[in-house]
């Protein structure tokens, strides 16, 4: 009996000690803890080189579908994130932007890195071909969908306007709508740097 329990004891202490995963924190945006999607991005950046989600551990990472010649939505959420950079004072150095383009027709490595440099210059361009978008888009959940303008270079792109929020061990933690303003984001942000140093 002493035994039985002395074994008890040791299973219920070793399950108290294992981790298991992140815990439920109470951010402003949707809790996507544990989400079975958002767990992938592998595509090329601004300057070439082929990247992906574990290229950023140790930072807070947030990733954002759209396209270089949206009118608002794109340009007010990057201003947004930069504005969250800025805020954190050196902790902002541990936050990293990451714009993925649903246009790669239009949107060259080139013209993705002079956008993305307008707001931040530590901000991450990503690129691929319609067929890696596609997928990169399928992992995300996210859509996307060319709108014919009045000439055929004239096109715009309809998207989901949202951020996707990853910890500093680049896991999905928070979806964040558009539209909520930047203090939100730094909210969830500042809890997901105080948990990556816990």
């Amino acid at each position: 009996m002493l035994r039985r329990t002395l074994l008890l004891a040791s299973a219920l202490l070793l399950a108290a000690c294992q981790k298991s995963g992140p815990e439920r924190l109470a951010f402003k945006g949707i809790d996507l803890t544990g989400a079975d999607y958002a767990r992938a991005l592998n595509l090329t950046d601004q300057d070439g080189r082929a990247r992906s989600l574990a290229d950023f551990k140790g930072k807070v990472v947030v990733v954002f579908f759209g396209y270089t010649q949206c009118p608002d939505v794109c340009p007010t959420t990057m201003a947004e994130v930069a504005e969250v950079k800025r805020s954190l004072g050196a902790d902002g150095d541990r936050v990293q932007g990451v714009f993925v383009t649903v246009d790669p027709e239009r949107d060259t490595a080139s013209l993705l890195k002079a956008y993305l440099g307008s707001f931040d210059p530590s901000f991450v361009g990503l690129r691929g071909s319609e067929e890696q978008t596609r997928a990169a888009a399928k992992e995300f959940k996210v859509f996307y969908a060319k709108v014919p303008g009045k000439t055929p270079e004239t096109y715009t792109m309809d998207h989901t306007a949202a951020s996707f929020i990853f910890d500093t061990e680049g896991r999905v933690r928070v979806y964040a709508r558009y539209g909520a303003g930047a203090q939100p984001l730094i909210d969830d942000i500042k809890l997901l740097l105080a948990e990556g140093r816990s």
